[in-house]
């Protein structure tokens, strides 16, 4: 299980504000951005963990523990991001062509 503790960013508002101000990012919190296919980190206080994800569930590809304030390139064929805690990816074995599946 990558979270527990989801946030839905699919408003345009929502998707603009991400992380910002926030001071934390515990383990087991998630937040999907929708749509995206690009991500930046500049003026937060901590790194995260992305998973690039296909219209299907499928990883396309994920960046483990991206510092503040930088930049991803585009990921022209990503539906959506999830954005994690740094070391998420690593703990949960993540990799690109999994399958993610979301429960209620």
């Amino acid at each position: 299980m990558l979270a527990s503790d989801v946030i839905l960013a699919d408003s345009l508002l929502k998707r603009v504000k991400g992380l910002l101000g926030r001071k934390d990012f515990p383990l087991g919190s998630a937040m999907i951005i929708k749509p995206c296919n690009s991500v930046h980190t500049f003026f937060m206080q901590f790194p995260i963990d992305l998973v690039f994800m296909a219209k299907d569930n499928k990883v396309i590809k994920s960046v483990n523990s991206l510092p503040p304030n930088r930049l991803t390139s585009i990921c022209l064929s990503a539906y959506y991001v999830i954005e994690l805690p740094a070391g998420t990816l690593s703990k949960t074995s993540t990799l690109p062509t999994d399958l993610l599946e979301f429960t209620q």
